[in-house]
């Protein structure tokens, strides 16, 4: 690869989006060694900008079948990657991958080098841009990350959604305005499975952010800034809730909550509030 490529790559905006986004969560202690995991779904004209997209790196089974991504283009962060070294390494930690044609296998275009794959979780984000993709065509990204607070809520609040979206949304201000259809939870479950990935799709088709407890959350968004910032305004309620519980002595009322939505014109989760 020439300097001018690597320059032209590097300076990409959707290069940028992921190398600042990584690099802030780790600093934020959100992803811890190798934790968390981002794709981005990018658009031919911006792979093309830099790369062949045709071209074939090298091909990987995906275990299952999502034929609605084929020809879809990604750059995902790789497997066993610390985010705190891709802005010094971005060809190595990072790579873009498109679906091959019926959605079984996944071709590497670019990045990936020294043998690194993508992360393990990929099966749970491709499952999630689908659901997402078919509710909103200007869906971009995925993001799994270790949330330190919202972590510690799923031991000490009960993890019944309703409940604990109520919880959120009356801890801060912007939270019903931000996340009006609340939060998902999935059971316990073993990370990088199909398995997991299915359930946390599921969730996505009326939620952007699903809770996997005792282990952190996977949020999107139609940009990198949408995501982070949805999963950063849960967390800072997670944060107050932490600080609170079992203090509290006055909080957001459902009344308030219902008038900042008709203020801000969202329309919150049916049946997660009292109407009177």
């Amino acid at each position: 690869m020439t300097q001018t490529v690597k320059k032209t790559i590097l300076s990409a905006d959707f290069m940028q989006d992921m190398i600042k986004t990584t690099a802030n969560l780790y600093r934020l202690g959100w992803d811890e060694r190798n934790g968390g995991n981002i794709s981005y779904l990018l658009k031919e004209e911006e792979v093309a900008a830099f790369t062949d997209v045709n071209q074939t790196i090298k091909t990987i089974p995906l275990n299952f079948h999502i034929p609605e991504l084929s020809y879809h283009y990604f750059l995902v962060t790789g497997s066993g990657k610390y985010f705190k070294n891709i802005v010094d390494a971005p060809e190595e930690n990072l790579g873009i991958i498109r679906i091959n044609e019926g959605g079984e296998t996944a071709a590497i275009i670019w990045g990936f080098s020294h043998g690194t794959l993508p992360t393990s979780e990929l099966p749970s984000h491709l499952m999630a841009h689908k659901e997402r993709l078919a509710r909103d065509a200007s869906h971009r990204v995925v993001m799994h990350t270790h949330t330190t607070h919202l972590i510690g809520m799923t031991f000490t609040h009960t993890l019944i959604e309703k409940e604990f979206t109520r919880t959120l949304w009356k801890m801060c201000t912007e939270c019903i305005v931000v996340f009006p259809e609340g939060v998902g939870i999935i059971p316990w479950m073993i990370p990088g499975t199909d398995e997991i990935g299915k359930a946390t799709a599921d969730k996505m088709s009326d939620v952007r952010l699903v809770v996997w407890p005792h282990h952190g959350v996977f949020g999107t968004g139609n940009t990198m800034d949408e995501a982070f910032g949805l999963i950063e305004t849960a967390e800072k309620a997670a944060e107050i809730y932490s600080l609170v519980e079992g203090k509290i002595k006055q909080t957001i009322t459902d009344l308030q909550l219902y008038d900042l939505a008709q203020a801000f014109n969202v329309k919150p989760r049916e049946g997660y509030l009292n109407e009177n």
